[in-house]
Parts: C-alpha cells; structure tokens; sequence
C-alpha cells in the first residue's frame, strides 16, 4: 500500500463510525459554538484527548484577547499543556470542529500530539471568510519570493546563545 494521504486515511477506518471520535468532535463543535455566540471569535473549538479523557479545551479567542494566535487548537493545546504540567502531549489526539490551519498545525506538530480529527474542512471554512490558503501558498515559496519579507541579517555575535546552548550539560530537549 502506498502512503498517499487517502490511504492513510483509509488505515484509520471510518472514523464517522466511531462512537469516541464523534464525541469529542462533537465537543469541539460545542466550543465552537459557544466560543462563537459569546463573541470571542470565529466558530473554531478543539479538545485534547489523552487515554480518552479531555484534558485541554479551546475556543477561538482572538476577538477577545487581540491575540491572532488564540486559535481553538493553540488555546487547547495551552490548557493540556497547563493541566499536565508539560510541553510534550506526546500519546494525545486533537479533536478540532475544523481543519487545523497552518499555525495550528505547526502547534500540533510541536506539541506532538499523534494524531489530529476534524469536522469542517479548509475549503468549507473558506467558504465563510476563513481562506487559509494566501498562508499555504506563502509557505511553499522560498523566501525571496514572499509577500512578507524576511531578511536574514549577519549579526557575529547572534550564535553565541546558540553556542551557549550547545554547550550546557543540563539542557532539556524539546
């Protein structure tokens, strides 16, 4: 079998059939939904599951925190990371009412979550104002050819946090 994305997709089974994925996306999606009518932000929510209990929830907060990071899955991720006392959720799954956008993917992936559910896809979240795919494109081009620039800059003394850090015996990876 080849790993193409719909064969990936496919070891999983139904997932639509799943009694435990329904529910935690129906979480999500009644984050979504309340996060959205208490006027926090868009109609985006998530919840981290490990070893089936939810242990990090999150609604879309942008509006109200004027953080354009306060996406569902980060808030989420922030609240397992808080409830568990550490950086790496490792042995967890994200359940999103709508596909992860490049930010919160990145997230995910930093966190190390092992897998990821969703309801609404990238293109159904277009289709209410959510497009998603300026960033997609961006991402895929080198640097000189995006919008926002980003300009490497020499500064000799800038590798000497890297070099200290290399060095220190007591470093925690992650």
């Amino acid at each position: 079998m080849s790993d193409t994305p719909a064969n990936k997709i496919e070891a999983f089974g139904d997932p639509s059939k799943d009694p435990r994925v329904v529910t935690f996306l129906r979480r999500a999606i009644e984050l979504s939904e309340q996060g959205m009518s208490d006027g926090f932000g868009g109609p985006f929510g998530a919840v981290v599951v490990k070893a089936d209990r939810i242990v990090g929830e999150g609604f879309n907060r942008v509006l109200h925190d004027n953080d354009p990071t306060a996406h569902a899955e980060v808030v989420a991720i922030r609240h397992a990371c808080a409830h568990l006392n550490t950086f790496d959720l490792s042995g967890c799954e994200v359940f999103a009412s709508s596909q992860p956008c490049p930010m919160c993917l990145a997230a995910i992936y930093w966190a190390r979550a092992s897998k990821v559910y969703f309801a609404n896809t990238i293109a159904d979240a277009a289709t209410i104002g959510f497009d998603d795919s300026f960033f997609y494109d961006e991402l895929r081009l080198p640097l000189g050819g995006r919008t926002l620039p980003q300009i490497h800059v020499v500064v000799p003394e800038a590798i000497k946090a890297f070099n200290l850090w290399g060095a220190m015996a007591n470093r925690r990876a992650y």
